[in-house]
């Protein structure tokens, strides 16, 4: 018999912690590449909060109605009056999520109500083509591109954090000094999901499996040094990863910015294929 849910109030709608990780493994399993981020945390610390580093919300049951609210909120399933209770109990809790992801049809209904709350969002990418690849690629893999081991950490992170400055806008040394994203690195890389081709000691091409659950590995990070752009490392080296992926019995994903017509196009010609839309909303 399942643990009983937990209940919370919002204005005059009843918003449940779930507890029943059947019910959400159900969801999960229907939508494996959409909801891959979060399955990756149940598959690894079921579904109790105090684990999950986060509460599964649902306004029903969750398999009409299911949201994850951690550092990230991520909505998995519902209709309007859902997407609306989530973002009413998003507000009313006082930490304040870093951002949004998810399907772009919950994520953008979902943020046009969080933002009279919350102000104005850093950025929010309206239109993220979701992708997937369950074959081999369909263009020539590299085979300098290989597992990064720990002793490669510091000039692995030199690439990482020129990634993520150009991807998200920010420096993620900032605060602390970039200890807890060397952390973070550190942690994929010992888990034999950080990715590159190493040239003289010094990172050319980086991708890592940004969350993998038992049926998907996101793609995440992909990122060229630029004196090697140009090459085709980029299409040879994701679809070496992306081959390991799938080799390992996973679908290789990924989301791309719909306005990055090259790597829109680098991943067709590597054989992935639309199976959705995501949304991001960047808070902090």
């Amino acid at each position: 018999m399942s643990a009983p849910p937990l209940f919370r109030l919002t204005d005059e709608r009843r918003v449940t912690v779930v507890r029943d990780a059947a019910e959400v493994q159900r969801v999960l399993d229907d939508d494996p590449v959409g909801t891959c981020m979060v399955a990756a945390r149940v598959v690894d610390h079921g579904v109790d909060p105090t684990a999950i580093g986060g509460e599964l919300w649902t306004c029903r049951e969750p398999g009409e109605s299911l949201c994850f609210a951690g550092a990230n909120l991520i909505p998995l399933r519902g209709g309007v009056a859902d997407v609306n209770a989530f973002a009413d109990e998003a507000m009313s809790s006082p930490r304040r999520c870093s951002s949004l992801v998810g399907h772009a049809e919950l994520v953008l209904p979902m943020w046009d109500r969080l933002e009279c709350g919350w102000g104005p969002a850093r950025d929010v990418r309206e239109e993220q083509p979701l992708m997937a690849l369950d074959r081999a690629p369909e263009c020539a893999v590299d085979p300098a591109v290989r597992m990064v081991r720990m002793d490669e950490l510091d000039a692995y992170l030199v690439a990482a954090i020129d990634m993520f400055i150009g991807e998200v806008g920010i420096d993620p040394r900032l605060g602390d000094g970039g200890r807890g994203y060397r952390r973070r690195v550190a942690g994929l890389i010992a888990t034999g999901r950080a990715w590159a081709r190493f040239e003289r000691g010094e990172v050319v091409f980086k991708a890592e499996v940004g969350s993998q659950s038992p049926a998907v590995g996101q793609i995440q990070g992909v990122w060229v040094h630029p004196e090697w752009r140009g090459r085709g490392l980029g299409a040879a080296g994701t679809a070496a990863l992306a081959g390991a992926i799938v080799r390992g019995g996973r679908t290789a994903s990924l989301y791309v910015n719909a306005f990055n017509t090259i790597a829109r196009s680098t991943y067709n010609r590597i054989g992935f294929t639309q199976v959705g839309t995501f949304a991001t909303v960047l808070l902090d």
